[in-house]
């Protein structure tokens, strides 16, 4: 990936971020359908870019995060009141925020 492409692809994954709303989520995977590539590369992304962005909104589909980030996180959804399972996981079906709403779907190899 150019330097050009890796940029628009980063401002991408962060702009759909910014618009997660408080006390909702939303997954990797969902991002990754929306600006393409996969999950690891949006997770790439908010690893090395995701600092300024409310990153505790992005999460794994079963509702986890990286273990890393989990008590950081746990404020934020305490503060935001984001669902949770007595699990300490995110309520995905409660919180989802589905990234497509507004956005024009990516080509994929059906289009």
């Amino acid at each position: 990936m150019t330097s050009d492409l890796l940029d628009e692809y980063v401002e991408a994954v962060l702009s759909l971020v910014e618009q997660i709303p408080p006390g909702r989520v939303t997954t990797y995977g969902a991002l990754a359908d929306v600006v393409g590539g996969g999950p690891r590369q949006v997770g790439s992304v908010m690893a090395h870019h995701g600092g300024p962005v409310p990153w505790w909104r992005v999460i794994r589909a079963d509702g986890s995060l990286p273990p890393s980030h989990d008590a950081r996180a746990r404020a934020h959804y305490d503060d935001e009141r984001t669902p949770t399972l007595p699990s300490g996981k995110v309520d995905v079906r409660s919180a989802f925020w589905s990234p497509w709403d507004g956005q024009p779907r990516a080509a994929t190899a059906e289009s």
